[in-house]
């Protein structure tokens, strides 16, 4: 029991842990599957079929494409858009400015289902064609209150001390944003832009209502769920995770080779030469 309560906290992660990853796992396992019918559910047989030829079922590969498209354009114009409101309600003091504050937690707190029928109803009263256009402005919407909340975070977090020493360097304003603000937030701007994508390329429910005839990654796995989810999804399922997985990687692994620059370029005080 001593030893139970000295490790329940790495117990319970580790459980946490491998809840989240089993399905991820269960997925990856049956991309290399043979189904002996047309549902993918359990092992029959290995085969790298689905992998040599991801597009081999009708449909699977535009719309993955397409969803890419929609999660790029989205979160470039949400990110620039989301910033630029986090620096203005961080650093600026206006009429409005609460309210605005108030406002942007609206989209994240609304139901998806409300927010894509009340767009639907919109889009239908200005008789906007339903495509494309609709899905990315959209997708911005909900996109743009997640990247004002991480980049607000960020710019929150920020030492004010550092833009100070800047301007006491006589750097302009120009100058103390380029070398030492940007720098300073772009971990969390890309950090939003990252979250906003996965949250586009994920999204089904506003998609569904405001999709009209187009067909995104989600919308085919949904309509392909009723007569059997090809294996091609499943390997482009795990194409997506492999990639997020490395991206994640790689930003942990530079963000522990600055330490270390950081470190060994810091000079102890015993080192310094004494008069």
């Amino acid at each position: 029991m001593r030893w139970l309560r000295r490790n329940l906290v790495g117990i319970v992660g580790i459980a946490v842990l491998v809840y989240l990853f089993v399905p991820i796992a269960v997925i990856m396992v049956l991309s290399f599957n043979k189904p002996s019918g047309k549902y993918n559910l359990t092992w029959n047989e290995f085969s790298l079929d689905a992998w040599t030829n991801l597009c081999g079922v009708p449909g699977v590969c535009s719309s993955f494409v397409t969803s890419i498209q929609i999660g790029v354009i989205s979160t470039i114009v949400a990110t620039v858009l989301g910033s630029m409101i986090a620096f203005a309600l961080v650093r600026y003091r206006f009429r409005g400015r609460s309210t605005t504050n108030l406002l942007i937690f609206l989209p994240m707190a609304t139901p998806e289902v409300v927010m894509g029928a009340s767009l639907l109803a919109l889009f239908l009263n200005l008789r906007f064609p339903l495509g494309e256009g609709t899905v990315i402005i959209a997708h911005i919407m909900f996109i743009i209150s997640f990247v004002v909340v991480t980049v607000k975070a960020r710019l929150q977090g920020m030492d004010p001390r550092l833009e100070e020493a800047a301007r006491d360097l006589y750097a302009n304003p120009r100058a103390v944003f380029r070398y030492v603000t940007f720098p300073l937030v772009l971990p969390g701007i890309v950090g939003a832009a990252l979250l906003g994508f996965a949250l586009s390329f994920d999204d089904f429910i506003i998609s569904f209502f405001n999709a009209g005839t187009l067909v995104t990654f989600p919308i085919y796995i949904w309509g392909a769920a009723q007569r059997g989810i090809p294996v091609q999804v499943n390997a482009l399922a795990t194409i997506v995770f492999v990639v997020a997985l490395l991206i994640v990687l790689t930003a942990q692994f530079v963000n522990q080779r600055r330490r270390r620059s950081l470190a060994t370029s810091v000079v102890p005080a015993d080192a310094l030469p004494r008069s």
